[in-house]
């Protein structure tokens, strides 16, 4: 497993605001997108913090559940916290193919072509999906 997705939630799955009602109603976009995959997927959203590994993993559908092969690890302080929580993982995992979908673009460096920046207001959509198929494909 050569590539890793590291997955959001909020802003992502579903609206960073959904005030509980319809968590994960974007989450079907990237059930297609990822069906028949070999991508793997680290969990990097905050949720890890407050739900284990397999209750997260509970949450989302089978197809997506399969792929999980981790989480980032401790909450990283300072600047670009989600992106050096990533290179952290990456580090210990020894891989290099990444890319965040993600909806706190401030957590990362300007650029950082791995982020695949989602709306917060919406979630994932069309166009982060065709930015992570061309990456699935290359």
């Amino acid at each position: 497993m050569n590539k890793l997705l590291f997955l959001d939630f909020d802003g992502v799955l579903h609206p960073t605001h959904f005030a509980g009602e319809d968590p994960f109603n974007r989450v079907h976009l990237l059930e297609e997108t990822l069906e028949g995959s070999n991508i793997g997927i680290v969990i990097s959203s905050s949720w890890r913090f407050t739900h284990s590994l397999e209750k997260l993993q509970k949450l989302l559908p089978n197809s997506i559940s399969s792929l999980v092969i981790g989480a980032t690890g401790s909450p990283v302080i300072g600047k670009h916290p989600r992106y050096q929580e990533i290179m952290n993982f990456l580090q210990s995992h020894g891989s290099s193919n990444w890319k965040a979908l993600d909806d706190s673009y401030w957590e990362f460096p300007t650029p950082c072509p791995e982020l695949i920046r989602c709306n917060p207001n919406t979630g994932i959509s069309e166009k982060q999906i065709q930015e992570l198929d061309q990456w699935m494909i290359t």
